[in-house]
């Protein structure tokens, strides 16, 4: 398959995104209206997979992107540190939920996974497992911060035992966001588990990802490990905020 082929398809598994602490209801609408905006029939290019927010603007993002088949995830559950009490973390995710959100987008503790918790880490996502039931659940490991990749293959394990149906690199909220080696460890693990059960768990990569050619080779390294069947938007994303507008002008050009 040729590359601006592949870019067509990683466009619609984009996760367009906006976290920051200075979003503003006018700033969401403009994503939002944009997003939809990013489609080209003559091109060959479907919309993004979903746009990605904080809970408080998940019902405008609702409505702004009704019946365009582009859902909304929210990060949710004390992003991005994930320091706070489940119970805590728990209403937050319930608050995303009841305001219409398709996707969560939680943090593992990560504290817990090096201080070898295993079970109080393994429970917390099982825990906003059962409160998702019916939507997709993305767990994310922030690589970054985890010093090995026994560390990042233990806490993929763990987030894919607890009910995950993606697993994520990165908030994008630290200086080391995702990396070719983090990918490379998470989806051996993904791969790994499929050998074992027969059940594909998801892929996305986020933080700092902001060009085509990037972009790519998170492909690359998917497609040799897990197949090229699997990297549709239902197995396989990408966060993004740059990129989307960079790839979307590169392929219309």
């Amino acid at each position: 398959m040729e590359d601006s082929e592949i870019l067509k398809r990683i466009f619609t598994c984009i996760d367009n995104t906006s976290l920051e602490g200075s979003d503003t209801c006018e700033k969401i609408d403009k994503l939002c209206h944009r997003t939809l905006e990013l489609q080209d029939s003559e091109h060959g290019i479907g919309h993004v997979a979903a746009v990605c927010v904080y809970p408080v603007f998940v019902k405008q993002s609702c409505q702004l992107l009704q019946g365009s088949g582009i859902k909304v995830a929210s990060v949710a559950g004390a992003f991005p540190a994930g320091q706070s009490p489940i119970a805590v973390k728990l209403q937050e995710i319930q608050y995303a939920l009841d305001e219409g959100a398709d996707e969560i987008d939680m943090v593992i503790s990560r504290g817990a996974l090096l201080e070898g918790d295993y079970e109080r880490v393994r429970n917390e996502v099982a825990a906003v497992s059962q409160l998702c039931k019916g939507k997709t659940l993305k767990v994310i490991l922030e690589t970054g911060e985890l010093p090995t990749p026994s560390h990042i293959a233990k806490a993929a394990e763990l987030a894919i035992e607890g009910g995950a149906d993606f697993i994520k690199t990165s908030t994008g909220k630290i200086a080391v966001g995702a990396t070719l080696e983090a990918a490379e460890v998470m989806l051996n693990v993904i791969k790994n588990h499929y050998e074992n059960t027969g059940k594909w768990v998801g892929f996305k990569a986020a933080g700092g990802i902001s060009t085509p050619d990037e972009v790519l080779k998170y492909y690359r390294l998917a497609e040799r490990i897990i197949g090229e069947k699997q990297i549709t938007n239902q197995f396989f994303r990408i966060g993004a905020s740059r990129l989307t507008e960079r790839l979307f002008t590169f392929l219309t050009q």
